[in-house]
């Protein structure tokens, strides 16, 4: 067998997921993800490692920017051929290019401006990495393709999505190809989701695989019982509500927000919920909603239970939609507590950071981390103890208190995705692990190995391997 695999991103880091598969004169790109760890965001500026006018098509597992931000960036670059991915992800991932072009236009503008005041320059060309017009063109490419539909993307190549249960319209991708009468087949978990998450199915586990790429976000960790999710939220409501202060909670617009929105809804029918307004101030959180109320074929049992008695969570009487920039300001001049929900995830930009700059200062507000904090970003550093932070160009004190509620999270923790891979019935020939940190993909890589006498290995960045 000739099958060249290359590691071109979240390869031993978190962000900026992206692989190149290549066999029968075929090179197909699976994500194209932005990276979001301060130390490597130089890599989004840098030629990429593969010229995109090579490349044949674009698999997308889902709408996640660090695992499709980067691809109005390759389609300006020269990519001119299919990007895939499913009916969800591609509603959603177009809003989210559109989103992420904004903010590098806005970002480089705002830069610029302050460099000029200061009298510096910035490490990069004060330039955007994409403009709005390099995502429009982006998106212009994407084609959808339904879960479990086999696609032929070549001689012997063939692709097949199944659901990942992580985000909305999230998927795994197996790819089989077929060469000499010889079948192999490589299988991409994109982030791997949890069983009985909110609103989604759970992940599709599979019987064979000859090679896995596995995400490892949690791999060396464990993420807190779910079940006292409602419980953790009512007391953080309960003890800000008391001390006068806000609720504010840096999230991400796709699942983590609506996840969030569906365990208030849950503590509203349990007499939990204070009355006070629960602001969702992020456009593209909004718009991603109303692709959730559209796809309603991809909610769980649960959540279809709901909806036919109409108590859907994306329905709460106190709920607020702040659309406008203006309607975002007014939000600190809302007297008495408030729940602000606000992106980025990890903090690195959009509205969160000015309600940041609003409350951060305030001993009797919270900061309520819902998410994933990769190692340098904002987020990070308000989660692991900062004494003060820096917020658009200027120093805060961090005086709020901090809280972070690990079991909202849509990633796999080390066991479930030990669940996730005891599906096989045979072991596979290799397992590589990417997709978190260097200790977590290192310690998942030796765990699978001993646990499980796998051959395993946790590549780093630019690794080239042949699959045999």
């Amino acid at each position: 067998m000739d099958i060249k695999l290359k590691f071109l991103g979240a390869a031993r880091n978190v962000t900026g997921s992206s692989y190149l598969l290549e066999a029968n004169d075929t090179r197909l790109m699976i994500d194209c993800g932005l990276y979001q760890e301060r130390n490597l965001r130089s890599r989004n500026w840098e030629p990429f490692l593969i010229p995109p006018d090579t490349l044949d098509a674009l698999l997308l597992t889902h709408a996640h920017i660090d695992h499709c931000g980067l691809t109005p960036k390759l389609v300006r670059d020269g990519f001119n051929n299919n990007i895939y991915c499913t009916p969800a992800t591609l509603d959603i991932t177009e809003i989210m290019l559109q989103d992420s072009a904004k903010l590098q236009e806005e970002d480089a503008s705002f830069k610029a401006r302050r460099h000029k005041r200061e009298g510096r320059k910035g490490p990069h060309p004060e330039v955007p990495l994409y403009t709005v017009e390099d995502a429009q063109n982006a998106m212009s490419l994407l084609s959808p393709i339904e879960y479990e539909k086999p696609l032929q993307l070549g001689d012997g190549i063939t692709a097949t999505f199944y659901d990942a249960g992580h985000v909305f319209g999230s998927s795994m991708i197996m790819i089989s190809v077929v060469q000499s009468g010889q079948e192999r087949k490589i299988l991409f978990s994109g982030d791997v989701g949890r069983w009985d998450a909110p609103i989604l199915k759970d992940p599709t586990v599979f019987k064979m695989a000859d090679y896995v790429i596995t995400e490892s976000t949690y791999g060396n960790r464990l993420h807190e019982d779910s079940s006292d999710i409602s419980n953790h939220l009512a007391e953080v409501v309960n003890s800000t509500l008391q001390a006068g202060g806000n609720i504010v909670i840096p999230s991400f617009a796709l699942e983590r927000a609506q996840e969030l929105l569906y365990h208030l809804n849950e503590m509203d029918n349990n007499h939990q919920m204070p009355e006070f307004p629960i602001f969702l101030d992020s456009p593209m959180a909004i718009k991603i909603t109303e692709v959730f109320k559209r796809h309603t074929y991809l909610y769980d049992r649960e959540m279809t239970e709901l909806i036919n008695r109409n108590n859907s969570p994306f329905d709460l009487e106190n709920l607020k939609i702040t659309q406008t920039t203006d309607e975002s300001k007014a939000i600190k001049d809302n007297k008495g507590t408030s729940m602000i929900i606000a992106g980025s995830g990890m903090c690195n930009g959009g509205r969160i950071k000015h309600h940041l700059i609003s409350n951060i200062t305030r001993p009797e507000s919270t900061i309520l981390f819902i998410g994933y904090q990769a190692v340098g970003t904002l987020g990070r550093q308000i989660v692991d103890g900062a004494q003060k932070v820096r917020i658009l160009g200027q120093h805060y004190p961090v005086k709020a208190r901090v809280v972070q509620i690990q079991g909202l999270s849509s990633h796999a923790d080390r066991d479930e995705l030990l669940r996730w891979l005891s599906g096989l019935k045979t072991a596979p020939k290799h397992v590589f692990v990417t997709h978190g940190s260097s200790n977590a993909t290192q310690s998942f890589s030796n765990l699978l190995h001993e646990k499980m006498g796998w051959n395993t290995s946790a590549p780093e960045y630019k690794t080239e391997v042949l699959l045999d």
